[in-house]
């Protein structure tokens, strides 16, 4: 897998946190996953095809997933995710998957991506392909990012 979408994926992560939540974010250290993913406690699932095929895989604890919420609703305190949450957090995953397009297509490659799925729960995805994990810090806590992209 080429860094350079791995790159792509992050400066559009970073560039959501700025622009949307008005937070910095910065990404640790990047780790090679096996062929399996934790879910965490809730996580967003977005395919890629066109030019690369794959996975774009967002996870991340029950609390950051309420901070989001709350962030996307005006700043309002979360207590618990309804219909209404559970939307946001998908629309989460539109801004990650349409903002990573944009940022993939900066290297000469064309894609689109799929509706995100949202999982809630602990769980473990599993593929025949290898993810890249790129742990994302912010002010409202850690956002996984696990990317598998390979060129078609």
């Amino acid at each position: 897998m080429d860094v350079k979408y791995i790159n792509a994926v992050c400066r559009a992560t970073e560039g959501i946190f700025q622009d949307y939540f008005g937070l910095s974010s910065r990404p640790l250290a990047p780790y090679a996953g096996k062929f399996a993913v934790d879910s965490r406690q809730v996580s967003v699932i977005l395919g890629v095809h066109g030019q690369l095929k794959g996975q774009i895989i967002c996870s991340f604890e029950m609390e950051t997933a309420k901070k989001i919420v709350g962030l996307m609703m005006g700043g309002i305190e979360v207590e618990e995710i309804d219909d209404m949450g559970w939307s946001a957090i998908q629309e989460f995953g539109n801004w990650v998957a349409g903002t990573s397009a944009t940022e993939i297509s900066t290297e000469g490659v064309m894609v689109d991506v799929t509706p995100p799925v949202v999982n809630e729960g602990s769980s473990i995805f599993r593929s025949h392909n290898i993810f890249i994990s790129v742990p994302m810090q912010s002010g409202i806590g850690v956002i996984e990012i696990h990317i598998s992209l390979k060129k078609d």
